[in-house]
């Protein structure tokens, strides 16, 4: 044992990878839908940076990762966090997610009062119910020890397995009704039309007659095939092509418009046939689809848009981003021409511009370091906060001049996991051998206090949105997840109701309640310091 010991702390970069690699091993564990995930990397790392204390590698290993996960998340939820900001239901989802966190830091701060706990070990435990490492990185950084760590690393467990509990207990006892998605697939009906009171008006006006969300994609008039468009004249007996996400919403329009009419125009593929390409351009990447003049010297329309495994239908104002899949029809000839001009490339989901990540980090950490004055405690500056603010306003502007600010998604997703990975194996690895010393002296004590902390951040999330201002329970499992900020919280949400709005109460939250945490370890010192 001696010998691997020396070996681990002459070579930490070795030891780091070998504590991810560990660590992911362990966080694949179920045990009845239940598992650790990247949270298993922490606990690896505290168990082998008490083994082998010397060999922690640089903080700044720790901060990069951080700054890079941080980075991640703010330009992804830019745009959502600030409808969050603007919209009634945005508002009001955020002041539930506050009472939540706010009443989790209060309960810590009681116990470091009432049972003599070490301010650091309170704020750890603030920051492990809402399993929140940019708060974790923040209380370490504020206190100039690692104190908050050993906390962070009790109450983690709890963190992550107490909301998952919780939502689904609320479930199995309400039992709400939601309407489940049949799936992401958009639908096409080919409609002729027989009303002889919509013959002589234009494309355009018939589609304000149409349910909300169907879309005229192409006509057929006479055996030819030709891309809708707004000015086209209708006539009775031509056939359309509309699209829609649900079979309700096409069957209404087609009680609208005549009758139905399969294989009329998709079958014939001579005049107008269908593409699908990946946006990869960084020409186009960015824009709007009301803002794209589609190249061919035949008439073209784009019909859908595929990001991620969820099908869109395209509006004027929706941004192309890199990897998206986009459906055009267009005449076979122009294909090579649409092929061109969208780039079509599969590495286009995962490159990204280092130009734009390298600006907008560096905008990050100049926000971070500066200090604004506050009264009563001083000056305070926001440290890594700066860079998930930078990327929160990037995100939102996703495009300035030439330059996008965009990521793909998976793209996204390794650079936000690898840095979140590096951070949790560095804080780990340098607060091990404080850990275990800390559990052997305080035994249950802590876990219990860990546990308390996190049912004092859910349980107010859930009376208020579920009894008080009765929002569904699919959205308030968003919140609960954008409040606790784990992805795993998120993961069983989607499993309980797979709908799209827990991802869209979790945009909004996430960010938001992340800075909340932050600024908490960053004040709350200021007070107490003098009590730790």
């Amino acid at each position: 044992m001696e010998l691997i010991k020396t070996l681990l702390e002459q070579q930490p970069l070795m030891a780091l990878f070998l504590t991810i690699a560990i660590g992911y091993l362990v966080g694949e564990i179920n045990i009845k839908g239940f598992s650790l995930g990247v949270g298993a990397v922490l606990f690896v790392a505290l168990g082998l940076g008490w083994f082998a204390p010397k060999s922690v590698p640089s903080a700044m290993v720790g901060t990069l990762g951080l700054a890079l996960f941080l980075y991640g998340v703010g330009v992804q939820y830019g745009k959502q966090f600030f409808i969050g900001l603007t919209s009634r239901a945005g508002l009001q989802a955020n002041l539930i997610a506050l009472t939540g966190v706010l009443s989790a830091g209060a309960v810590s701060l009681v116990f470091m009062k009432t049972m003599d706990l070490k301010l650091g070990y309170a704020l750890g435990l603030f920051a492990g119910s809402g399993t929140s490492t940019p708060t974790l990185q923040a209380a370490v950084a504020t206190l100039g020890n690692d104190d908050p760590a050993v906390g962070y690393s009790v109450a983690y467990p709890f963190g992550v397995a107490g909301p998952i509990l919780f939502l689904y207990f609320a479930f199995m006892i309400l039992k709400p009704k939601i309407q489940f998605p049949t799936g992401n697939d958009l639908e096409l009906l080919e409609i002729v039309v027989r009303n002889p009171e919509l013959s002589g008006k234009s494309l355009g006006d018939l589609m304000t007659a149409l349910p909300a969300g169907v879309q005229i994609a192409a006509l057929r008039r006479e055996g030819r095939n030709e891309p809708a468009s707004p000015n086209f004249v209708i006539a009775e007996n031509d056939v359309v092509l509309a699209v829609a996400a649900t079979k309700e919403a096409l069957a209404q329009a087609g009680a609208i418009l005549g009758e139905s009419a399969p294989g009329h125009l998709v079958k014939d593929r001579r005049h107008l046939d269908y593409l699908r390409v990946f946006a990869s351009r960084p020409t186009v990447v960015g824009r709007t689809l009301g803002d794209l003049d589609l190249p061919g010297e035949k008439a073209s329309i784009l019909i859908q848009v595929r990001r991620g495994d969820t099908d869109i239908l395209p509006r004027p104002d929706l941004v192309l981003e890199f990897g998206d899949r986009v459906g055009v029809l267009a005449h076979r000839a122009d294909f090579a021409a649409m092929r061109k001009y969208f780039g079509d490339s599969i590495k286009g989901t995962a490159e990204f511009s280092y130009i734009s990540i390298g600006i907008g980090m560096a905008l990050g950490f100049l926000i971070g370091a500066i200090q604004f004055p506050l009264p009563g405690i001083g000056k305070l500056s926001i440290g890594l906060a700066g860079v998930l603010i930078a990327a929160l306003i990037l995100g939102k502007l996703r495009r300035t001049g030439g330059l996008n600010w965009t990521i793909p998604l998976s793209a996204n997703l390794v650079i936000r996991n690898l840095g979140l990975t590096l951070f949790l194996a560095q804080v780990g690895m340098a607060s091990g051998p404080k850990f275990v010393t800390t559990v052997t002296e305080t035994g249950l004590v802590m876990l219990g206090l860990g546990a308390v902390v996190l049912v004092a951040l859910v349980v107010p999330i859930l009376i208020l949105g579920l009894f008080v201002f009765r929002l569904p329970y699919d959205e308030v499992a968003g919140i609960v997840s954008g409040a606790c900020g784990n992805a795993a919280i998120l993961g069983y949400a989607n499993k309980l109701t797979p709908t799209d709005r827990p991802d869209i109460a979790y945009a909004m939250i996430f960010p938001g309640m992340t800075i909340v945490k932050i600024l908490f370890v960053d004040i709350v010192p200021a007070f107490f310091r003098n009590g730790s």
